[in-house]
């Protein structure tokens, strides 16, 4: 028999009492309302408050069962604590991350760009990167003579500055072409080519579509027709009964004029 306890106290078990099962009342009218039904169980929305009870109370099965939910309570939030703890160090790694300034950044490019920098003036300055190759036109010119498919002709009492990067001869179904490319004495592009194609497919190759007469003009006793070609360029055209010249290139008109010129 458990003793008595206060007034002012609430029982710790809060367990709501089994009661009977009801059984249908029998027809008739309804019994009158007894003193001994049982009080409503007290809901979870209002809980009652418990003080810890003392004495043999603490012996009960109600309170050891409030202990062990104390006590898994307890293990839950030091787990969470130290999953919480566990999950903190990459949080600081990211932060250690995002706080590089601006000057860390520029001076680990500077420190890409500087071996880049003294390899590119190496190749420039020893190695001669920026000059153009050199070849000998010699060969070309003698296979193109060999086949006598049109009169040859070469570029005569140019400068020093003049230096040929491109000599080549080759035959094709509609005749055979020589091409001899210069870079002139201000560094840009000239060209000799020197055909015995028909002007009508060989004019749209060599000058695109965007080939149109402009005029003509006499080089060297001979009468030239002026071109535009592609992009910045232009052209100087010869028109022989054997052959066609073409001299074009990105150089300066006066260039193109000395080259044409030049041919004699």
């Amino acid at each position: 028999m458990e003793p008595a306890q206060p007034a002012d106290r609430v029982p710790a078990d809060q367990t709501a009492p089994e009661l009977p099962p009801v059984e249908p009342a029998p027809p008739g009218p309804a019994p009158p309302v007894t003193a001994e039904e049982p009080a409503a169980p007290v809901t979870a929305e209002e809980p009652a408050l418990v003080e810890p009870a003392t004495g043999p109370a603490t012996a009960s099965g109600p309170t050891e069962t409030t202990g062990v939910g104390e006590t898994s309570g307890a293990g839950e939030t030091s787990a969470a604590r130290e999953a919480g703890e566990s999950s903190a160090p990459p949080a600081a790694a990211d932060t250690t991350r995002s706080e590089r300034s601006p000057k860390d950044m520029a001076i680990s490019l500077l420190v890409l760009l500087v071996p880049i920098a003294l390899l590119l003036a190496f190749y420039r300055g020893f190695l001669g990167g920026d000059q153009a190759t050199v070849v000998d036109p010699a060969p070309a010119l003698d296979s193109a003579q060999a086949a006598a498919a049109f009169p040859v002709s070469q570029p005569q009492g140019l400068d020093a500055g003049w230096r040929t990067v491109r000599a080549d001869f080759r035959t094709v179904e509609d005749g055979s072409t020589l091409r001899l490319g210069y870079l002139t004495p201000e560094g840009r592009g000239a060209q000799i080519v020197q055909s015995s194609v028909p002007p009508e497919q060989l004019l749209p190759t060599e000058l695109t579509d965007q080939g149109q007469p402009q005029g003509r003009t006499d080089l060297a006793g001979r009468t030239w027709q002026r071109y535009t070609a592609r992009g910045n360029e232009q052209a100087f055209v010869l028109l022989e009964p054997d052959r066609t010249v073409i001299v074009v290139g990105d150089a300066r008109d006066t260039e193109l004029r000395e080259l044409a010129g030049a041919l004699g």
